[in-house]
């Protein structure tokens, strides 16, 4: 008899706060944009949407739940994806405004960043030249001396609001340290399997994009958590779908989305969240893997359900 194929989950990062409007004119930034664009994604095959909000005048990142207000109760009525709202959202906020739409809300899930470290945007400034709002150059030049302030005080904060709210994470591993810190918080018992661990790559300041770091973030985290984790992988730009095809072959889960790459094949930019999911589910077909289900999804990462949620 053959054996059921193995389920894998798609999650798209829908608009997120690295890249800007000038950058690509299918980001989306209003509230109408990104709900269209989420719903597309999710038509498209996305199992879990990754929320941010931007401000609508300018599509300046921002954490104000009322932002969030505007598009969250539209994405939940048009699908059955799992919402999972950033709690990231800009190295540029204080760890007060990103905790907001989390707390407010009470997802299913929320991203959680594993450890402080440099986030350096700055080098988009050798690719972009031309930007429509004063903010957008500042955003990526102010990155050359800018530490993403994620303290062991802020992990456990946000680990203790998603305990109360049955909120759980999508933790975002951007090197091996990262995972230790997991395991620190998993000691302790702040944090509970299944990790549903976002292991990302080729971001500036934190580990490289090559197979190799692929393959020693792997090994470690099956050290460090054995059965208790559920693996996926973000590659940043150009890594997006080459390290997601080389994850994805070994076991794991898989993100794409506007946050993460603007684009969909060299020099070609990706129209719309759609394009990418549409792509990585080639990818998955011809490894002969099956996209999941937001039920399957929230059966494998034992999420509490989306009537749980407070929007």
């Amino acid at each position: 008899m053959a054996s059921a194929r193995r389920k894998v989950i798609i999650t798209c990062a829908v608009t997120g706060a690295i890249h800007t409007p000038s950058m690509s004119p299918h980001l989306p930034a209003t509230p109408d944009a990104i709900a269209s664009d989420a719903i597309a994604a999710a038509e498209a095959g996305a199992t879990i949407l990754h929320l941010h909000a931007r401000d609508p005048e300018d599509g300046r990142p921002t954490q104000d739940p009322d932002a969030f207000n505007l598009f969250l109760p539209r994405i939940k009525q048009a699908t059955n994806a799992v919402l999972n709202l950033t709690s990231g959202g800009s190295p540029h906020m204080t760890v007060e405004e990103r905790m907001q739409p989390a707390a407010t809300f009470k997802p299913e899930l929320a991203s959680l960043n594993m450890g402080s470290m440099n986030f350096g945007l700055y080098p988009m400034l050798d690719r972009f030249k031309e930007f429509r709002h004063e903010w957008e150059r500042a955003h990526l030049e102010k990155s050359r001396d800018l530490v993403f302030k994620n303290t062991f005080q802020d992990i456990e904060t946000i680990l203790k609001i998603g305990a109360t709210n049955g909120t759980r994470f999508e933790f975002e591993c951007y090197d091996v340290s990262h995972l230790y810190n997991l395991a620190h918080f998993a000691e302790r018992g702040l944090a509970k399997p299944p990790f549903f661990v976002q292991t990302v790559f080729g971001l500036l300041g934190g580990i490289g994009g090559h197979p190799e770091d692929l393959a020693h973030m792997k090994r470690t985290a099956d050290r460090l958590f054995g059965s208790d984790w559920r693996w996926s992988i973000l590659g940043a730009g150009r890594n997006q779908i080459p390290l997601a095809s080389i994850g994805a072959a070994q076991g794991a889960h898989v993100r794409v989305g506007l946050e993460d790459s603007l684009w969909i094949g060299p020099g070609k930019l990706a129209e719309s969240n759609a394009d990418q999911v549409r792509k990585i589910r080639q990818v998955l077909e011809g490894l002969s893997l099956e996209t999941a289900t937001p039920d399957e999804a929230r059966e494998i990462l034992d999420l509490k359900g989306g009537d749980q949620v407070a929007f």
